[in-house]
């Protein structure tokens, strides 16, 4: 009787905050994002040497108690080059999934919940974007406006937001038809309130489970617009560069490649881990 109480007095936030805590896998993907955020910050006071600082009679060398993971062609630490660059690629990766969030999950519910010839125009204009190259459109955005690291993340998230208006777009039409949205429009609410009250909440789950997903594509696509020369440049770095000058070397020196590649597919598990317990976590009741 205690439990069926408390479970009724907790709010929806704290039910599902309770139930991710349950999730092991989920709350590990948690901390390890947390570390990872926490040693980016942190990086200065981590290691001795700077991301840009060089040592040419160095030189690659392999991992070793001075450099943890060695160095790179120019006798760069490859540790203090991974700490700094996981601050511009989990940037670029949250904050264009977020801006991919805010445009995606706006233009499908609009267009899921109005419906008829509404839905059918902005669903038609999604088609057309679809058709463009993802790839040449970012180009031509970086090109027109400028290299610069803010236009880099408004320039992803504004086109990897197509998927996500069609996953949102088809839960809408399934969520609409529930008894508490027909509940919600004979108390009188408008479709602004209904949309932002009832039927946004109630399609979270796959959106969030999308976007953990969408975070390591977002990084992948820097990796290659930075190889392009239209990314990030050097001496800055972020794992995707480092990965490209991996691939390179990985013959002679196969640590270059090995630890942000390791790195990033650590953040992937992570993420997929968290989208998961995210998922059930807040799945619809």
């Amino acid at each position: 009787m205690v439990d069926r109480l408390d479970s009724i007095s907790v709010s929806p936030r704290q039910d599902a905050w309770r139930r991710l805590k349950k999730n092991r896998p989920a709350m590990f993907g948690l901390f390890v994002l947390a570390a990872l955020v926490t040693l980016s910050i942190l990086a200065p006071w981590i290691t001795p040497y700077s991301y840009a600082e060089q040592n040419l009679e160095l030189g690659p060398s392999a991992p070793s108690s001075a450099h943890w993971m060695g160095s790179d062609l120019f006798g760069r630490d490859l540790l203090t080059r991974m700490l700094y660059g996981s601050r511009i690629s989990l940037a670029v990766g949250f904050i264009a999934t977020a801006v991919a969030l805010l445009i995606g999950v706006t233009w499908g519910a609009l267009a899921g919940y109005l419906g008829g010839r509404i839905d059918a125009l902005m669903m038609r204009a999604v088609d057309v974007l679809y058709a463009l190259p993802f790839t040449i459109f970012i180009i031509l955005l970086m090109v027109v406006f400028g290299n610069n690291i803010i236009l880099l993340f408004l320039a992803i998230g504004a086109v990897e937001w197509l998927t996500m208006a069609r996953i949102v777009r088809g839960q809408v039409l399934h969520v609409k038809q529930q008894d508490f949205v027909e509940a919600a429009v004979s108390l009188g609410l408008t479709r602004l309130q209904i949309i932002t009250r009832h039927v946004i909440p109630n399609v979270m789950g796959p959106v969030i489970v999308y976007a953990t997903l969408t975070v390591p594509n977002v990084i992948l696509l820097e990796s290659f617009l930075s190889f392009l020369g239209l990314g990030i440049q050097p001496p800055q770095s972020s794992w995707g560069l480092l990965i490209s000058y991996g691939v390179e070397t990985m013959e002679e020196y196969p640590w270059l490649l090995i630890y942000p590649a390791a790195l990033l597919s650590l953040t992937l598990f992570s993420l997929n881990f968290l989208g998961d317990g995210l998922r059930d976590a807040l799945s619809e009741r």
